[in-house]
Order: structure tokens, then sequence, then C-alpha cells
């Protein structure tokens, strides 16, 4: 089995719901904390968005790397059925 795509998974899931963690977070920091009134609203709105888009992609990105491992573990599942059907 193909260790870099298990691996892979597992880091970018963590990364993905890390950044969708925290932007919801920002988010809410921006809507009690920081105020309309003071004008810096458009900064921690743009914090949020980049930080939803980035926990989308990796998240996406873990999906795929799964789905990798587990064609690959299944191919080498495959193979080793033939071989041992050959001996």
């Amino acid at each position: 089995m193909s260790d870099s795509h298990s691996e892979k998974y597992l880091v970018k899931l963590l990364i993905g719901f890390g950044s969708l963690i925290t932007s919801v977070v920002v988010t809410y920091y921006a809507f009690f904390e920081s105020g309309a009134e003071k004008g810096d609203w458009y900064f921690w709105a743009i914090v949020a968005a980049f930080l939803l888009c980035g926990g989308v992609y990796f998240c996406l990105s873990a999906f795929v790397h799964k789905i990798k491992s587990d064609f690959n573990r299944r191919a080498k599942q495959r193979e080793q059925h033939k071989t041992n059907l050959n001996q």
C-alpha cells in the first residue's frame, strides 16, 4: 500500500478542517468583536473567505488522496491474489 497517499490524506484533512474551523472563528470574531463601525470588517471578511476556500481545497485534496490510497491498496491485493493463484 502506498503510505504516501495515506499520510497525505490525513495531513490534508487535518489542515482542511483546521482551516474551516478557523474561518468560522474569524467570522464570529468579526461579527462580535470588530464591529462594522470600525471599518476593519473588510480585512476580517477577506481572511475568513481565504480560510474557507483553503479549507474546502484541502478537504477535497484529502479526499482525492484517500481515493488514490484505496485504489493502490486494491491493486496490491489483486496482485497478491494473482500471485497466490499462480503458486
